[in-house]
């Protein structure tokens, strides 16, 4: 294969996305939001106040499948809640002259994140344009095991935790699923969540696939399946910071396990699946960031299960995500300096 570096110089880049046209949307983590056109780079104004401390910040960007008609564009990001603490919050607007133009409020988190870590977060669209949010824990910390002090992830009225499920307005669709606790479909699609940063459509199947962070090892791969509990803070193949046990394994009734995992972790972020023929056999093939390791990994897919794994990138930096381009090349997001890395097959 072969590597092109498209731009460097920035901060974190955390996501990014294509429009029509093959015009690269990205933003810096520190809440600056760009286009990039051929070879001109343009920043667009007007994106609301971020909260960049701690893992906060401009998180993840997301074009509508219908943009072309609608102009959509969605990204979240971390806020500063009235009350203290963080919230992430999930957006639509246009941009029209450079500018954020219609902004509307989709989803913002209840609750509070007191120590500003663990906002996940990915957006995606599935087979039939609903959206998909991925938020972390958020809360007070991070501690799994029976001396948690966080439980939002299992909490049925918080919206820490979860993957959720909207229509493209932020209404909530009818057939989402009842979770233990609640009276009725919430936008809470699956719970037991730690901190979820990669999120992807699997473009046979449809399934949405999960990537989040374990404690200390644990990294997990997720199929989500509606109405599931995915068992943080109660079970993780990992052990806490401080080396105390969280479980005896991930398998547990009404547990869904990961279909694969890390130990060490190598702190997996974003993800996506290889869509064109332009990569031959590589064609259906996963690809997982990892910030720790500093790798981008080819893993082959079979069915619902992950048989083989490849380093397509190492030691150039944190990397932080990768999505598809619609000529079929791969866009990589690498940390320091911020930059966005092409891959081409030779």
């Amino acid at each position: 294969m072969n590597t092109k570096t498209i731009l460097t110089g920035y901060e974190i880049i955390w996501g990014m996305d294509f429009l029509p046209n093959g015009d690269l949307i990205f933003g810096e983590k520190r809440g600056k939001l760009y286009r990039k056109n051929n070879e001109t780079i343009t920043e667009i104004t007007g994106f609301p106040e971020v909260l960049s401390s701690g893992q906060g910040g401009l998180l993840d960007i997301r074009v509508h499948p219908d943009y072309s008609l609608n102009g959509w564009i969605y990204a979240c990001y971390a806020a500063s809640n009235p009350a203290g603490g963080g919230q992430l919050k999930l957006i639509r607007f246009n941009i029209t002259n450079d500018q954020v133009q219609n902004t509307e409020n989709i989803f913002t988190t209840n609750g509070s994140n007191k120590w500003y870590g663990h906002y996940g977060s990915r957006i995606v669209f599935d087979m039939a344009k609903y959206l998909y949010l991925s938020i972390g824990e958020g809360g007070v910390g991070s501690y799994g095991g029976p001396n948690t002090n966080n439980t939002n992830a299992q909490d049925p009225a918080s919206s820490w935790g979860k993957i959720h499920r909207l229509r493209d307005d932020g209404s909530i669709p009818e057939d989402n699923p009842v979770i233990p606790g609640n009276s009725g479909p919430a936008s809470i699609y699956t719970y037991g969540h730690r901190n979820p940063q990669g999120l992807t459509m699997h473009p046979e199947t449809g399934e949405i696939w999960e990537t989040e962070h374990g404690p200390r090892g644990g990294d997990e791969v997720n199929i989500i399946v509606k109405g599931s509990n995915y068992g943080w803070p109660t079970y993780s193949i990992g052990v806490n910071y401080d080396g105390t046990t969280i479980s005896s394994g991930h398998s547990a009734i009404g547990i869904e396990a990961p279909i694969y995992t890390w130990t060490p972790s190598i702190a997996t972020c974003g993800i996506a699946f290889i869509t064109h023929n332009k990569f031959k056999s590589w064609k259906g093939n996963l690809l997982v960031s990892g910030l720790v390791s500093q790798k981008l990994l080819r893993c082959v897919v079979n069915g619902d299960k992950i048989v083989e794994k490849d380093v397509l990138l190492s030691n150039s930096g944190r990397v932080r995500t990768v999505i598809q381009a619609p000529d079929g090349s791969i866009y990589v997001s690498i940390e320091n300096p911020g930059r966005i890395i092409q891959i081409l097959p030779e």
